[in-house]
């Protein structure tokens, strides 16, 4: 069984000092596993003093957004070009930059191919709305998001690609994720088939398979391990509640026991 991936978004949270004392206390706090992988995404402005404090053994790291050009005339922007060697990992899509800045699928397509160009591995969220829902959409949306994101790469980087399975609705304010609706497992594993389907219609059944699919959205210590346990789920996005030093810790922790139960099986 491959590794489970979990990862923080700190999403606009502390500043440099705040983000260096949590990952210094979040460090005492993780058990090291073989079986799970650890990623932080600070905001841009706390990247460098993390990477110089984390231990890649124990966290790798993931920036939130950057803009798809690697160098320019783009006054207060990040590129992907500035972020290689720094972190492992880049969100793309997620909702909030899709539903509060605004980007549409050419912004998307061009960040995906810009964390290749970069070497580094792009985090694909998808996901539907609440009245997207309702409508019986959520494979569609599913669909076009990933033919919108995906449709300039090749098979052979598809293969290391990570997909966030996010539904707009079930994201929380950042202090509501113990309570906030949230999809069941059952409607989990739906999204992810729908994921893999349509890897596979773009590239093959190889690379489907290869492919990381994560759930985030209102992930807390209570619903962690009936997510991970999910068919066809990889791992985590972790909002809310990444911001809580032991809250974060027991995910990855059940994350683990999740992993550790599936392969005595």
């Amino acid at each position: 069984m491959g590794k489970k991936l979990i990862i923080a978004n700190w999403k606009m949270n502390f500043n440099v000092g705040e983000a260096s004392l949590f990952i210094h206390k979040l460090a005492g706090l993780v058990q090291r596993h073989d079986d799970v992988e650890v990623v932080i995404a600070p905001t841009t402005l706390a990247l460098q003093a993390v990477s110089l404090q984390v231990h890649h053994h124990e966290f790798k790291l993931a920036a939130q957004n950057f803009y798809w050009r690697d160098d320019g005339a783009y006054t207060g922007e990040v590129s992907a070009n500035q972020l290689r060697g720094l972190v492992q990992y880049a969100l793309v899509g997620h909702s909030e930059r899709r539903h509060v800045f605004g980007e549409g699928g050419r912004d998307i397509r061009n960040k995906v191919q810009a964390a290749y160009r970069n070497g580094i591995t792009p985090v694909l969220c998808v996901g539907e709305t609440a009245n997207e829902r309702t409508l019986g959409e959520t494979n569609d949306v599913i669909h076009d998001q990933l033919i919108g994101g995906l449709s300039n790469i090749t098979g052979e980087e598809a293969k290391n690609l990570v997909i966030a399975y996010e539904p707009v609705w079930a994201l929380s304010n950042g202090k509501d994720f113990g309570s906030h609706e949230t999809p069941t497992p059952a409607e989990i594993e739906k999204a992810a088939k729908a994921i893999r389907s349509q890897v596979k219609h773009l590239f093959g059944a190889e690379v489907a398979k290869e492919v990381r699919v994560l759930y985030g959205g209102s992930v807390n210590p209570d619903n962690a391990s009936g997510f991970v346990h999910a068919a066809g789920i990889d791992g985590l996005l972790v909002g809310g509640a990444s911001l809580d030093l032991h809250a974060f810790a027991l995910i990855a922790e059940k994350a683990h026991r999740v992993t550790t139960a599936k392969g005595k099986k």
